[in-house]
């Protein structure tokens, strides 16, 4: 990959854009976190998107029960086995979502110019000129000109499944609106969202604690993605609660920003949170759409200096439907990486798509061609500039170790690490190579029973851009002899030769502890 590395800025051939891309033993550096769902939950179906490139799998409780959620998490367990590929586990939580409630799921035609009246009562039948939603604030919240908008996934762009409204009158707990757009909703549940009002309700709610604490605490979840995060106190909150559910208080917590409260306290949710899901359905509609790229840019940009991953929602929603993006969609993906995101989430595409595997592998080959022409050599200098000196001992390792990696042109740099911070640092300066996190078990112990951590730092860098982890073996200590350091980097090594990541007389950047010293070495493979 590194030795083909162009940049957009230097003249290139254009015939040599025509020429095809050599088959990489991965499908992108840049993470695909795929929605599991009725389209994509067989053991086949999965097997086959964690071979085009899927490497989180994401649970969305904001439909489907905790037994679906179950039968499908199997079904993964399976596939990962027959596969031998790693995929984290990402619980996205419902939190405080305003639902139109539709319990006879017959489609619902809506014609401009007419009023339809939003009621509290969830007993009644949703009808085109009245819909029962689940929140009985939402009369104190709005006032008469207000903007509400009505879709399955919002905001896809095409007006004919969603439906813009404006506040006409409040009366009682019910506000009468007027239609902006004809649209027919369907299905039995679509999210309501009002433009720049703060909703009165708890980001996590009881039910998503519920969902927590049985089903994210029995599968040991690895990313928690608390929706609607607004401050970073809800973070704190979130936090303060997996601390007190076992083996949770190692999970990861991503802060989706999805409204204008969480844009205007985004700093201080950055500096909460161990990383960002920028879910851009939601800021599409508390945004003007000219304003939607400057917050993507200036968030991710915020992401990358601060080290922690950033994750892109909504990027190719015609894929849903159709084998293709549209031009703008591919565009669109390409803009992602070029900026610096780490992840990309696929939600409806592969949910209730019809072509969940062929999306995957589109995406992957989009952020792959992305990398290629990615600007690293600007973006170590920012970075490093970001950091000022002088630098902590971590940072300094890190930032040589790839700029050694750029110099050598290494295939690989390999990180030994416990905790996995080491490994994330050295991807914070984006190399243009892989980095295989070689993840060190460390033994502890709460008094009762002794366990082995590991496996958790391992799959949670499964969501970082260019990592890709390993777990050695528990027998090795990490900062042990150099013969064992030895042993385990062949294991690593053999690893990367397996995968086709290195071959004969390829250089290696290896980043490693040899007792209270972080060393970084170049070794040149042998036959």
């Amino acid at each position: 990959m590194h030795s083909h590395h162009l940049l957009l800025e230097e003249p290139i051939r254009m015939a040599s854009i025509l020429e095809p891309s050599k088959p990489s033993f991965f499908p992108a550096m840049t993470k695909i976190v795929g929605t599991l769902g009725p389209k994509s939950r067989s053991v086949e179906t999965i097997s086959s998107c964690l071979k085009a490139g899927m490497s989180v799998a994401r649970f969305d409780f904001s439909w489907g029960d905790t037994e679906f959620h179950q039968e499908t998490l199997e079904n993964l367990r399976v596939a990962m086995k027959s596969t031998r590929k790693p995929c984290a586990i990402l619980l996205d939580t419902v939190g405080p979502e305003l639902q139109v409630v539709n319990k006879t799921e017959r489609p619902i035609s809506l014609e401009a110019e007419t009023l339809v009246t939003l009621t509290s009562n969830q007993e009644q039948e949703a009808t085109s000129n009245l819909l029962p939603i689940n929140f009985s604030g939402l009369s104190k919240a709005v006032k008469t000109g207000d903007t509400i908008f009505i879709g399955q996934y919002l905001f896809t762009g095409s007006e004919t499944t969603s439906v813009w409204l404006e506040v006409n009158e409040v009366k009682g707990e019910d506000v009468v609106c007027l239609i902006k757009n004809s649209a027919t909703l369907s299905g039995s549940l679509f999210t309501l969202h009002v433009s720049q009002i703060r909703i009165d309700l708890p980001t996590l709610t009881d039910k998503d604690k519920e969902v927590i604490s049985t089903w994210g605490l029995r599968n040991n979840i690895d990313f928690l993605s608390l929706s609607y995060t607004r401050r970073a106190e809800d973070v704190r909150q979130a936090r303060e609660y997996l601390s007190k559910l076992g083996d949770l208080n190692q999970t990861q917590i991503f802060a989706k920003i999805e409204n204008f409260e969480g844009l205007t306290h985004f700093d201080e949710i950055l500096q909460e949170a161990d990383g960002i899901i920028l879910s851009r359905g939601n800021l599409g509609i508390d945004l003007p759409p000219e304003k939607v790229f400057l917050f993507q840019k200036q968030a991710v940009y915020k992401c990358n200096m601060a080290g922690k991953p950033a994750v892109i929602t909504r990027v190719v929603d015609t894929m849903t439907d159709n084998l293709r993006p549209t031009r703008a969609e591919a565009t669109d993906v390409a803009n992602a990486v070029l900026d610096g995101s780490d992840a990309i989430i696929l939600g409806a595409e592969t949910l209730r798509g019809l072509y969940p595997v062929d999306t995957i592998s589109t995406v992957g080959k989009i952020c792959a061609e992305s990398e290629k022409v990615f600007n690293q050599d600007l973006f170590f200098k920012k970075t490093v500039k970001h950091v000022r000196e002088p630098m902590s001992h971590m940072e300094s390792i890190a930032s040589s170790a790839v700029r050694a990696a750029i110099k050598v042109k290494a295939s690989v740099i390999i990180c030994f690490t416990s905790s996995g911070r080491a490994a994330r640092l050295i991807a914070k300066y984006r190399p243009t190579m892989p980095v295989i996190s070689v993840v060190i078990p460390r033994l502890k112990t709460n008094q009762l029973r002794w366990t082995l951590t590991g496996s958790f730092e391992a799959r949670q860098s499964l969501i970082v851009r260019g990592l890709f982890p390993m777990l050695a073996d528990p027998r090795h200590p990490a900062e042990s002899t150099s013969a064992t350091n030895e042993s385990i980097l062949k294991i690593a090594l053999d690893h990367g030769k397996a995968s086709g990541m290195v071959k004969s007389h390829d250089r290696v950047v290896v980043c490693q502890k040899v007792g209270d010293d972080s060393v970084v070495k170049i070794i040149e493979l042998e036959d």
